[in-house]
């Protein structure tokens, strides 16, 4: 049964600082399907979003380019708006954190925190830009690192030897904005005492609101003891100015979350509803929030523990996602696969990228490959060849030799039942966010579907006199078996669907409208609801990506999670003509050096038969250069090469064991010779 309660959704806030790119599309794509699936359900929806409006980073970019905050916030807000509507992403409202509706919402927040005894305050030493007459967040220092010494790293934390620090410790630090010597100056802080909120967040997280990976990271955190979180900024600050202070702002992360509210205090507004009916504790409706892996930390407690301590019903549930790849490697601005969002857009629909993702989702903390060759077969061979093939091999035949008019009966109506049977399930699956699952049940119906028109030949059954009420209800089966289908995908491919619903002459997006079958129904002409896509528009798409480099504009810093997530699961399958694709040899190890500067990598120098690679192996635990030189390895010969710190990676060798000095690399039975192929 469905839920009946009224469902208020949101997307983390993009930041105002850079352009939208195809991460940011990930969870703007999963949470609008989410969206469109309860809305087909019958659920009354409020899908909100807004713009990240403040903090130093937009202030010191709106002076960099001669205009005020304001202006360059409208400026952003206005270009996220027209991506996300290029994407289909059917928000009620995109608002901005710069609102009058959010600034009541902070400070009633706020106010509420102080009266119950949840705001202290203290002095605290920060580093000050004596040029810029300001204190310099983390990521505004560099200097060198106070553990292992190398130079050039940020106030937090060091690239070279991953050691966390404050940035107080760093040596000879300077301001990246001024290039001036920081000094260390006092400043009183404002802070919300998390411990106060320990029991009532430990709670919370054991009734379903939260995914076991989030839990056990949380446990970890709880272990470790909660800490008082600092919630003010020191003026100059582009932001709300905290209440009854002078110089003091409330910190960027503070009021983005509440943003979520001030989206909705302003829908309600325009409505002429009571925000209280949506956020009152005992408020019959459901709080979904879809967030990145990335800032888990603050939906999951500081932003409950905000709404518990001001009389706001906390999030019923904050679903996260993990993070985009393109072809197995972070998005690079080199190679042209850190891609924008409006880069894609001018060369492909969306519905492409919308079902590329939907196929590969799942209600899992795990990272999505966008294989650029994957994504061009699975597109081609799922919506072009398997589900809009089912109209185009069907509606010729009805508008030709039949006037446009579906058959009073079905052929078949038990292979009809027998995907309306299938609905449920679908929907469970759609609803609990596994995506992936809802579309390979979808696609093995679609195959069924075409086997179904295969095995009628309606082609050669409309050459014989007798049989052409048979082809009439064969196709008009076909029709039907595709209305059902996309009926299911409409949340997904919305264009495709839009199409679909003017050549059959309904609408595609109500699910209990499939329980009937349409009988004796005017279909109109059928034009290509969807092309095939090549990999020459991929390459092009990638050219044009190279040439947007200069308008990529860093995104701030998020706080870093150590370590994995706890219980991670195993990745997606891969079909055995994926795992057929790799290409093991047998390496013979020539030469083997220690890597400057890196504490797990050696490099290796591999012959595999008169061909020379050059790899670099996390192996140093295990092994000692001159231990390998002249032994056998097993190598992935046919790996893409990578660009590291180092030099240029061209393989990988493959090794077992628990780790540290318990890793052996994989070496071949007397009698292999280097390049021989390993089966």
């Amino acid at each position: 049964m469905t839920d009946s309660r009224k469902l208020f959704i949101t997307s983390a806030l993009p930041y105002a600082n850079g352009a939208l790119h195809l991460g940011h599309m990930l969870e703007h794509t999963q949470s609008d399907i989410w969206a469109r699936v309860n809305r087909a359900m019958g659920r009354q929806v409020r899908y909100l979003c807004a713009e990240d409006s403040h903090g130093a980073p937009i202030m010191l970019r709106a002076e960099k380019e001669g205009i005020s905050p304001e202006e360059f916030v409208a400026g952003t807000r206005k270009e996220h708006w027209e991506v996300l509507q290029g994407f289909n992403v059917s928000y009620d409202h995109y608002h901005t954190t710069h609102s009058p509706e959010n600034e009541f919402m902070v400070q009633r927040i706020y106010n509420k925190l102080k009266e119950n005894g949840h705001i202290d305050t203290k002095v605290v030493e920060q580093l000050f830009d004596p040029e810029k007459k300001m204190f310099l967040a983390d990521r505004f220092i560099k200097g060198e690192c106070p553990k292992c010494h190398q130079p050039d790293q940020y106030g937090d934390n060091c690239e070279h030897c991953a050691a966390t620090y404050n940035a107080t410790e760093v040596i000879n630090p300077r301001s990246t904005i001024s290039g001036a010597t920081p000094i260390i100056k006092e400043s009183l802080h404002y802070f919300v005492n998390l411990k106060n909120f320990e029991e009532m967040l430990k709670d919370w997280m054991n009734k379903g609101a939260l995914q076991d990976q989030v839990i056990n990271k949380l446990k970890e955190w709880f272990d470790m003891g909660l800490q008082s979180w600092d919630i003010s900024r020191d003026s100059p600050y582009f932001g709300f100015k905290i209440p009854d202070t002078e110089d003091k702002y409330f910190y960027v992360w503070l009021d983005a979350p509440v943003g979520y509210l001030g989206c909705l205090k302003y829908v309600c507004e325009q409505n002429g509803e009571d925000i209280e009916d949506w956020i009152a504790p005992d408020a019959d409706t459901q709080m979904v929030h879809f967030v990145g892996k990335d800032i888990l930390y603050f939906h999951s407690l500081f932003w409950p523990a905000m709404l518990h301590g001001s009389g706001i019903k906390v999030p019923d549930a904050v679903y996260v996602h993990g993070f985009v790849t393109v072809n197995g490697a972070k998005m690079s601005k080199s190679r042209g696969t850190f891609i924008n969002a409006s880069t894609y857009l001018k060369h492909f629909k969306p519905d492409y990228l919308r079902y590329y993702y939907a196929a590969k989702l799942s209600d899992k903390i795990v990272d999505l490959d966008l294989n650029l060759e994957d994504f061009v077969t699975k597109v081609n061979s799922d919506l072009v060849g398997k589900i809009v093939n089912i109209a185009s091999r069907c509606a010729g035949f009805i508008k030709k030799k039949f006037d446009g008019k579906l058959s009073a009966e079905l052929h078949n109506p038990e292979l009809y039942q027998t995907f309306i049977d299938s609905t449920q399930e679908i929907s469970d699956l759609f609803l609990a966010r596994k995506y992936s699952k809802a579309i390979k049940i979808i696609m093995t119906l679609a195959d069924s579907a075409n086997q179904y028109i295969s095995d009628m030949e309606p082609w050669q059954a409309i050459k014989d006199e007798n049989k052409q009420e048979e082809v009439h209800q064969v196709c008009s089966t076909g029709i039907n078996l595709f209305r059902v289908l996309i009926t299911w995908l409409s949340p997904v491919v919305t264009d495709t669907a839009a199409k679909a619903s003017e050549f059959l002459n309904t609408e595609v997006n109500n699910w209990d409208a499939i329980d009937s079958p349409l009988l004796s129904h005017e279909i109109n002409k059928f034009k290509p609801l969807i092309t095939r896509i090549e990999m020459a528009s991929v390459e092009a798409m990638i050219e044009d990506s190279k040439e947007d480099l200069m308008a990529i504009v860093d995104e701030p810093t998020y706080p870093q999670i150590t370590g994995p997530l706890a219980d991670d699961p195993i990745s997606d399958e891969i079909a055995f003509d994926d795992f057929a694709k790799i290409d093991l040899r047998i390496a013979k190890i020539v030469d083997a050096q220690h890597v400057k500067g890196a504490d797990k990598l050696l490099q290796l120098t591999l012959d595999l038969g008169g061909l020379t690679k050059n790899v670099f192996a996390g192996i140093k635990s295990a092994y000692s250069p001159e231990d390998l030189i002249g032994k056998n390895t097993v190598m992935v010969a046919n790996l893409a090469p990578r660009k590291m710190r180092f030099g240029l990676s061209e393989g990988m060798v493959l090794a077992a064991g628990p780790g540290g000095e318990d890793l052996y690399i994989l070496e071949p039975n007397q009698g292999a010779e280097p390049g021989m192929r390993v089966k």
